[in-house]
């Protein structure tokens, strides 16, 4: 089974899984970390082109009912998929932090409008989860739930880390490591690090590996994805806490990561701060590594419709930074801009657009066919044949 990473780092790997691997983790799974039977429906919102979808498939193997839907997920109303809940009596409703945020700025509240009586969980995934995310499900969607977060990729077809239902939920925090996922927090120097933010590591192999990279001549592009920083192990390429009680913090991409004054960022924090401001409907920071060991952070705003960036909404959103995190969490300029390039699956892509900002042809950088909206990235391309306030030697 070959499958298509989703394009957050660049251009999509043809990600090639063996049938054996990939049966036994989707049995592990859907079992026991969904905590799903026989018999019990199961709906992901999911397109086919995200490893959700053949996830959600993979169902029936536990005699679970698959709930299917095709479609845009606000129409014909903005609770259709909640209408389906109660049509098809699903117990578990996935979906991801972005769907949940545009319920949450539309206004919509579940519960007033669906009786929801066989759903038992929600299930989170694609992004990190912030502890607003989970406490807006429990206010808006139903007290007794178990909303459980996880965290994984289209490189393994499953989670890393994910929900577990003998555990406490804790607000923002994903529960544990799935079963038979040896996943540590490295630090540079190749050491488990706890209660610390590192690099998300798996140790041992998983049932669920790929095989190869499909026409990758001496598996050179696959050793060079997981293996190259740390012999051996496989990185995977996030930003990872996990803290003595287990629970895991998955803080977005270490490609990603924001380094200032040699202090690592994750770009989750920042985007979190600034979903509270009202003017604000998404952002996308990213930090570019100038000769002489300088730098230059960006920040990129897409605002509320009607609303224009002012000097009074750029200083609010500094301030906001500054107070909640430091000042090496302030952007150096602040644009707006009409739309923030995100995959199929619903992922920001800071990397493609950090190397189109760096000078990379923009071919090269990102694939359009796996952008869930190209025209935004026109602006980035623009930008770099307009730019003054950066000079960069690529």
């Amino acid at each position: 089974m070959v499958l298509f990473s989703s394009g957050t780092t660049g251009l999509p790997k043809p990600i090639c899984h063996s049938h054996g691997g990939i049966i036994l983790e989707q049995l592990k799974h859907v079992q026991f970390n969904f905590d799903v039977a026989d018999g019990d429906r199961l709906f992901f919102f999911t397109t086919t082109g995200w490893m959700m979808w053949n996830f959600l498939i993979s169902s029936l193997l536990s005699n679970v009912v698959p709930v299917l839907y095709d479609g845009n997920p606000a129409w014909p109303t903005p609770d259709v998929l909640w209408k389906m809940v109660d049509d098809s009596g699903a117990k578990l409703f996935g979906t991801s932090p972005t769907y949940v945020a545009g319920l949450e700025k539309a206004g919509i509240v579940p519960k007033d409008l669906s009786k929801l009586a066989s759903l038992e969980s929600v299930a989170l995934a694609g992004s990190p989860v912030t502890p607003e995310c989970m406490e807006w499900i429990y206010n808006n969607v139903k007290k007794d739930l178990w909303v459980a977060s996880g965290s994984g990729g289209t490189d393994v077809c499953t989670g890393f880390v994910m929900g577990n239902p003998t555990l406490p939920v804790y607000a923002g925090e994903i529960q544990s490591r799935a079963l038979g996922c040896a996943v540590y927090a490295f630090d540079e120097r190749g050491e488990k690090i706890v209660n610390q933010v590192g690099e998300l590591v798996v140790t041992a192999p998983m049932p669920s590996m790929p095989v190869c990279f499909w026409n990758d001549v001496d598996n050179k592009r696959y050793l060079d994805s997981y293996f190259g920083d740390y012999p051996g192990v496989w990185r995977h390429g996030d930003f990872f806490k996990m803290n003595d009680r287990g629970g895991c913090f998955v803080l977005g991409r270490s490609d990603a990561t924001l380094n200032r004054h040699g202090v690592r960022i994750g770009t989750a924090a920042i985007y979190r701060s600034l979903a509270t401001l009202p003017e604000i409907d998404d952002s996308l920071i990213v930090n570019l590594d100038l000769p002489h060991g300088k730098f230059f952070m960006p920040l990129f705003v897409k605002l509320r419709s009607g609303v224009q960036l002012d000097d009074a909404i750029r200083d609010k959103i500094r301030a906001t930074l500054r107070r909640e995190y430091s000042p090496r969490h302030v952007p150096d300029k602040i644009y707006q801009v009409e739309g923030i390039p995100f995959t199929l699956t619903g992922k920001k892509m800071e990397v493609p657009v950090r190397k189109i900002l760096m000078g990379v042809a923009p071919e090269k950088a990102a694939n359009r066919d796996a952008v869930g909206n190209p025209q935004a990235l026109d602006y980035f391309i623009d930008y770099t044949k307009t730019q003054t306030d950066y000079s960069l030697t690529v």
